[in-house]
Order: structure tokens, then sequence, then C-alpha cells
């Protein structure tokens, strides 16, 4: 009984023991576990404060760029403002310019149709002029060809070769208006020697009723004489470097001391420094 009595205290003290361990341990977890949450509680803290600091940052860094580019884009529009007056300007002024010219190429043109309508008009007149000259040129032609028809053919005194001649004034322009040969009037009296296209003459002697002379002709250093020669008689001599055939025809004996006639030489001959 007495035993029984001794056990029973003794249960009842291991169970208690067992419970306070048990607590005790439950304590000590749960401060280990209230340590460990604590520190990730700071850590966690800190890192908030420190996501807060760069946020604040990141929110200045922001509002100063917003700040920028509020700046930038006020600049940039001042200057596309500007850019854009100046281009309005630019092609208002072009276009005043294209008009300028439009106007003065209307005007041009007006002017020119007006100058082409002018000298159409003076080429026909032009085109009715030369139609005349040529008709006039050609009757021209023809006239000179009836003239030269009818003038003299006669053998010279030196050889059997024939010359047109001209017994006057006027059948000598004709010859003139032939144009294969030079002529030179000349009027010459009795003892003067007298200069005559590159040649030089004198009359010697006149028979005025028989119509007949004698003549001198210097040409080349060298004289040849011409004695009683008639009125319109080709008298020939050779001249120049290389001889050509010239010609004197006597047309009028005026009186006992004077002559007149005309000396032919060929084209290619020497001309007087004074006949050009």
């Amino acid at each position: 009984m007495t035993d029984e009595l001794d056990d029973a205290p003794r249960t009842h003290s291991g169970a208690l023991l067992a419970a306070i361990a048990v607590a005790v341990l439950a304590a000590a977890g749960g401060l280990i576990w209230s340590y460990t949450l604590s520190g990730r509680l700071g850590k966690a803290e800190t890192e908030v404060a420190e996501a807060n600091q760069q946020n604040v940052r990141l929110e200045a860094e922001l509002r100063e760029t917003n700040a920028r580019l509020k700046v930038a884009t006020e600049e940039v529009g001042n200057s596309i403002g500007l850019t854009q007056k100046q281009m309005d300007a630019r092609a208002q002024d072009l276009l005043r310019r294209e008009q300028a010219d439009s106007r003065r190429l209307e005007s041009a043109q007006r002017e020119t149709q007006q100058q082409v309508a002018a000298v159409s008009t003076d080429v026909s007149s032009v085109k009715t002029d030369v139609g005349g000259v040529k008709t006039d040129v050609a009757k021209t032609q023809s006239d000179l060809a009836n003239a030269v028809s009818q003038l003299t053919s006669m053998k010279g005194d030196l050889s059997d070769h024939t010359s047109l001649i001209a017994r006057n004034h006027d059948e000598l322009e004709i010859l003139k208006h032939k144009g294969d040969r030079n002529y030179y009037e000349f009027t010459l009296v009795k003892g003067q020697r007298k200069p005559v296209g590159t040649v030089s003459l004198e009359l010697k002697k006149t028979d005025q009723k028989k119509s007949k002379f004698n003549l001198l002709v210097y040409a080349d250093d060298k004289t040849y004489e011409k004695k009683d020669k008639n009125l319109n008689e080709p008298l020939q001599f050779y001249a120049g470097k290389d001889p050509a055939l010239f010609e004197i025809v006597i047309n009028s004996i005026a009186n006992k001391n004077q002559i007149a006639g005309y000396l032919s030489t060929p084209k290619g001959a020497p001309v007087p420094p004074t006949v050009q």
C-alpha cells in the first residue's frame, strides 16, 4: 500500500517534467524562429528602403529628363516654326518669280511671233524682188548678148587673131560688162608720152583726112611703132612677165594733134597702182 503511494507521486513528477521539457523546447524553437524571422524582416525592410530610395532617384531623373525633353521639344518647335516661315516666304518668292518669268515668256513668244510674221512678209517681198532681179538679170544678159553680137569683130595688125572692138564709148561699156578683159580709155596729145595702164603711149602723127595716125608704144623697156594705122583697127603687142596679148583701138581723131581710144589687157595682166 505504502509502495503504491510512493509510485504515484513519482509518476506525476515524470509527466510534469516531460511536459516542462516539451514546453522548454517549444519555447526555444519559438525563440529561434522569432529571431530568424526578425532577421529576415529586417533584411526585407532594408531592401524595401533601398528600393524606395532607388525609386526616388528614378523619379528625380525622370522629372529631369522630362524637363529637358520639354525644353528640347520647345526649341525644336521654335526652330521648325522659323524654318517653315522661311520656306513659306521662299515658296511665295519662287511663285512670284515663276509667274513673272511666265509673263515674260508669253510676251517674248508674242514678240517672236510678230517678228517671224514680219520676217515672213519680208522674205516674201525679197522673193518677189529676187524674182524680179532674176528677170532683170536674164533680160540684161540677153540684151548684153544681143549687144555683143552686134559688135564689130576685126583682125589685129600683129596676127590673124580676131577681136571684138568698140567703136565708141557705149560699145566700150558693153565690152566692160562682158568682163573678160580690162579696159582703159585715154586721150593722147601729139608729142606727149602718157601712161595708160602699165604701158605708155605717144602720138607722133595724124592724117585726119585719111583717118590714119602714127603711134609709139612703150612696154617692158621696149618700143613698138605703129605706123599708118586706121581708126578702129586693133593694134596688138605682147607685154608682161608672162607675155600676154595687149590691144589698142583708136576710135577718133579730133584734130591733127589729138586722138582718143582705149587699151585692152587680159584679166591676169598687171594693173597700175592707182587702179584697184
